[in-house]
């Protein structure tokens, strides 16, 4: 597991997950289990680039089908779905 030091509190940086939560004209795009960097002192969230360009697409997407509400696990979600 990789750790690193938190440059906001100096804490301990370690690989997790968070949730996504984009809003809208339409409605809110949630995607969970987002692999992130979180903080274990303060909580602060970092992605990767990958991971920020998937959500990209996600959102792109779901914006598409015009959903109301969106709700998916990061791993499972498929763009030709």
């Amino acid at each position: 597991m990789k750790k690193d030091i938190c440059p906001i509190c100096g804490g301990v940086k370690t690989e997790s997950e968070t949730s996504f939560t984009a809003n809208y004209n339409q409605g809110i795009i949630i995607v969970k289990e987002v692999p992130a960097t979180v903080c274990q002192q303060c909580g602060e969230e970092w992605i990767s680039d990958a991971v920020a360009t998937k959500l990209e697409e996600i959102v792109i997407t779901v914006k598409k089908q015009r959903q109301d509400f969106f709700v998916a696990k990061f791993n499972n979600y498929s763009l030709a779905s």
